[in-house]
């Protein structure tokens, strides 16, 4: 399967699963000295492989269609983290739930360390499309491999497509759990030594 047919593949995953709709969301995977991205304002249905779009560092995109409007984080996240593959950044309800309350996810469970850090992080808000966006979402991300987006949605980095599509659907999970849990009362959070402790335990099982 090729790289474009990959990317379509995952995000028609992602609408499965219920992360995504229509338009709304797009997914980025590496790929030589650029990447390809999904392209913009199109539906999923009726799109082939030859409807994704190469773009190359520059900014400057190969293909019979557009880039996603949200091209510019995709291309500066894949610049700036190495270790990252590909991107999601889905409009999925949860999540987005809590970034149009511009709240962070705390560590109100200890699985919330799979984003890498103490928290999930809500980025400041900027208009969609933009350059300020993607430099918000690359301080939300710094140390970090998910983070909201005030207003907007959530983003998930992975090695590959499929790392990256698992932790969406993981931060789409927590962001339910807690969004249920501010229903019942106020959560109580675990410490900074044990998320510390959890993300050891996490890179041991990785390794397992």
């Amino acid at each position: 399967m090729s790289t474009a047919a990959e990317l379509l593949a995952a995000a028609r995953q992602l609408e499965a699963l219920g992360l995504n709709q229509g338009t709304a969301g797009n997914l980025s995977v590496r790929s030589g000295d650029g990447l390809w991205i999904t392209p913009s304002a199109l539906p999923l249905e009726g799109l082939a492989p030859e409807d994704m779009v190469y773009l190359g560092l520059d900014g400057r995109s190969q293909g019979r269609h557009r880039p996603s409007s949200e091209w510019r984080f995709h291309r500066d996240i894949l610049a700036a983290r190495p270790e990252v593959g590909a991107v999601v950044h889905s409009h999925a309800p949860y999540a987005t739930t809590l970034a149009c309350q511009r709240r962070p996810v705390p560590a109100f469970h200890y699985m919330v360390a799979l984003a890498g850090g103490h928290d999930i992080r809500c980025s400041d808000y900027a208009t969609f499309g933009t350059q300020a966006l993607s430099e918000a979402t690359l301080r939300a991300l710094e140390g970090r491999r998910a983070c909201l987006l005030a207003n907007h949605g959530m983003i998930a980095l992975g090695a590959d497509l499929p790392a990256a599509l698992d932790l969406a659907r993981e931060v789409e999970y927590l962001c339910r759990l807690y969004h249920q849990t501010l229903q019942t009362g106020r959560p109580r959070l675990l410490d900074r030594e044990e998320m510390d402790r959890v993300q050891v335990r996490f890179q041991d099982y990785r390794r397992h």
